[in-house]
């Protein structure tokens, strides 16, 4: 594949809490990404996908839709909230119901939260990410005290917020085509 091909983006909004904001931060980082030249968006919400909590030591391939549209995505990015200085369970069940897909992608993340902006939430998602052979981008995008860094139509109230975006999108890019060269041009073994 060339680097004209449009990469696969996949943005997970990852609470599934009634009430939850993540809609919000999601619309918004999408329409960033939507900007963003070389990504065809998948938004995978989900609240709209539930999984059992129980993981079978031999889940059916075709148990799940998502299986199929995160094994399509060239790169990742999780909108993720923090619960409790971490990420949500239905993150967690979402990501160990997969295996294969997360492999030899990059991984953004947006956050949100209180004071800390989510930000213990991705520090924990490195590594779960690390030990499934993911790259996570070193630039994330984060909103502190999220609900107040937003207007009621959405859009974030600091504009640094698109720029942290921008970044973050094209560590992205780099990443997804570089990896996506090297799965094409050598198998991976572990």
């Amino acid at each position: 594949m060339s680097t004209t091909t449009p990469l696969r983006l996949a943005v997970i909004v990852a609470s599934t809490r009634d009430g939850r904001f993540g809609p919000t931060v999601a619309n918004w980082f999408t329409a960033r990404a939507t900007e963003h030249a070389g990504f065809q968006l998948d938004v995978i919400d989900v609240a709209d996908h539930p999984l059992p909590a129980v993981l079978s030591a031999h889940p059916d391939p075709a148990f799940h839709p998502l299986r199929e549209r995160l094994g399509a995505a060239d790169a990742v990015v999780v909108v993720t909230p923090e619960y409790n200085h971490s990420y949500p369970a239905s993150l967690k069940t979402l990501i160990d119901w997969h295996y294969e897909e997360w492999r030899l992608k990059p991984i953004g993340f947006v956050s949100y939260g209180g004071m800390a902006g989510g930000l213990r939430a991705v520090e924990h998602l490195r590594q779960v990410f690390a030990e499934l052979h993911a790259v996570t981008v070193r630039d994330t995008v984060s909103f502190h005290v999220a609900w107040d860094r937003f207007d009621n139509d959405g859009n974030a109230l600091d504009p640094d917020s698109a720029i942290a975006a921008k970044t973050m999108l094209d560590q992205l890019l780099w990443w997804a085509y570089t990896l996506r060269n090297g799965r094409a041009a050598r198998p991976y073994t572990h």
